[in-house]
Parts: C-alpha cells; structure tokens; sequence
C-alpha cells in the first residue's frame, strides 16, 4: 500500500469513529459551540459534510458573494446548512460517504485527513469528550506542518516550541509547551484550548 492508501485508509477510519461519536450525541450537544468560532457543533458538521452535499457551482457563487474570501463563504454555508439541515441527515451524510476522495484544493490526501482530525478535535475538545486521535493519524499532520501552517490558522506561536508528550514531535523554538500531540495540534490550528 503507497502512502496516498494509507491516509485515504486513516480518512475513512476518522469519518467512521468520528460517525459513531456524533449518532451519540444529544441535542444539547450538537448546539453546543464547538472550538471553531462562532460555530456550534451542528455547523461543524456542515462544514466537514458540505463537499458531499454542494456542488461547485454553489460554492464558486458563495465565493463570489463573498469576494474570494473562503473562509466568509465558509461560515455562511455552514451557518445556513446547519439550519435547514436534521443532525440525522448530517450524520447520514458522513454514513454515506465514509470512502468518498474529497480533498480541500491544493491540500492533497493529507489535507483531508488534516480537515477531518482538527474538525474532529474541534467538537470532542469543546464537550470535554474523552477521544484520542490514534497517533498513526496525528503523525503525519504534525509532521506536515510549517511556519505558513501557523500563519493560514493565525497562531501565535513566536518563541515556543511545541513538544508532544505522548509521541516523539517538536515545532518551533524557544520557550517549551508540552501537552498531547493533538492538544497541540489545536495550538498549531490557532484554536484557544
């Protein structure tokens, strides 16, 4: 197996447990706000569903009425999916499209597996949900990432070096952050935690 099966292999294991985390989820839960801002749960999973459920032409029109900004168009699909959108039909969604070979533009394999683990942690993190993103999957985003990753998220992360606790991964240099791997993954993503 070359490497693009393996991460289209950890892709599909991601949408399957993150499927049997979310079809337990209360209500309560799906409206609670998750780490992305000003997003609760249920918009989360509309974003992370949105390339099953949209077709290019919807995206390139919210794109347009947002003058390029992704991220703009981004939250106001989210936003609007999630409101016409059951968590049933979101989770079926995901049911249906545990193998789909979406990936973000330019991002690859690795960019899709990056989309779903932080999106993920960005629900489990906020519930206080005891998951751990097995590190087969967090190895290869952390190991992807670069000064320009920390710039796209916005982090602040100038005189810090990130070092993993649970696995052997180190980023940056200066004062040390030790935590779990995914922790600090969310610290690479910008998310406050």
């Amino acid at each position: 197996m070359d490497m693009t099966e393996d991460i289209r292999a950890m892709i599909a294991a991601e949408r399957r447990d993150q499927l049997e985390l979310l079809r337990n989820l209360t209500e309560e839960q799906w409206d609670a706000p998750s780490l992305c801002e000003g997003w609760r749960v249920k918009e989360v999973v509309a974003h992370t569903t949105l390339p099953y459920r949209s077709s290019t032409g919807r995206v390139l029109m919210e794109m347009l009425k947002s003058a390029g900004r992704f991220n703009h168009a981004s939250d106001r699909m989210a936003k609007q999916d999630a409101r016409n959108l059951t968590t049933d039909e979101l989770i079926s969604t995901i049911e249906a499209n545990i193998d789909h070979p979406w990936t973000p533009p330019g991002g690859g394999p690795l960019g899709a597996l990056s989309h779903e683990v932080i999106h993920g942690l960005d629900i489990t993190k906020a519930l206080d949900l005891d998951r751990q993103v097995p590190h087969e999957r967090l190895r290869p985003i952390l190991e992807s990432m670069t000064p320009r990753s920390v710039k796209y998220f916005k982090a602040d992360l100038t005189n810090k070096r990130l070092e993993a606790t649970d696995l052997d991964w180190t980023f940056g240099e200066g004062e040390p952050i030790k935590r779990p791997a995914q922790e600090l993954l969310l610290l690479v993503c910008g998310r406050r935690i």
